[in-house]
């Protein structure tokens, strides 16, 4: 006998992006790790989420580019899906109880425009490379930004996939030991480590001297006429 189609959900009343942060050992916290943390949050918080509709639904809760694990981020968004409207502003310090140490919640708005993930075009960071030579450093950035395309490597549970990291950087700067660098989002995404990898490319001692890169994401949202990452709240 056929399996009868579940009720239709009633969509959401009211959209909220949410900005928070993911700072200490949070930065060691997957995406799914947060995942789980956020919808326990949602709940002690008692926020009145929608649902999908389905066999299995679930919270109405749009991620936006969430940094890869062990990266620190200072502009994580996400956009939650609500059957009941909510003030914003309580419903920021409710959540902001709710959530485990390292996720801060920055700001909480209404949703409008296009969808988040859309508006999320390119990021900002900072990695940090102690350890390293820094006149070497500075000669491979400036390498890898005079290079029309520089391949890198990354292992995949599908096994290893190369792509071009170069086409990515909007702008790169090197102060020291710290590269500060806008990367376009695109497919597939550069991450700060495949930044690194191009950089051990275009000069191979490189990888001689680095202790373990510490990264943080500084701003995403949509890309400026400048190459700047505007904030996507304003």
């Amino acid at each position: 006998m056929p399996r009868s189609q579940p009720p239709q959900q009633p969509p959401p009343v009211q959209r909220l992006r949410v900005h928070y942060t993911k700072q200490g050992t949070a930065r060691f916290a997957s995406h799914r790790d947060f995942g789980r943390a956020l919808e326990r949050a949602l709940r002690r918080a008692g926020v009145p989420m929608a649902y999908s509709s389905g066999f299995n639904p679930h919270p109405r809760i749009s991620y936006a580019g969430a940094a890869p694990t062990g990266t620190a981020s200072l502009a994580e968004y996400v956009e939650l899906g609500l059957a009941a409207r909510c003030d914003p502003e309580r419903l920021r310090d409710s959540l902001a109880a709710a959530l485990p140490a390292g996720f801060d919640v920055v700001g909480v708005i209404e949703a409008e425009g296009r969808a988040l993930a859309d508006r999320m075009e390119a990021s900002a960071w900072t990695i940090e490379l102690p350890g390293v030579d820094e006149r070497s450093l500075a000669a491979a950035a400036a390498d890898l930004l005079a290079a029309d395309r520089v391949e890198v490597t990354r292992r995949t549970k599908n096994g290893d996939r190369v792509f071009d990291a170069r086409e990515a950087i909007v702008s790169l700067r090197v102060d020291g030991d710290t590269v500060s660098v806008v990367l376009r989002h695109g497919q597939p995404l550069v991450r700060p480590d495949d930044l690194v990898s191009a950089l051990v490319a275009c000069a191979p001692g490189l990888s001689d001297d680095l202790d373990a890169p510490r990264s943080t994401r500084l701003a995403q949202g949509p890309l400026g006429d400048d190459g700047t990452v505007v904030d996507p709240f304003a």
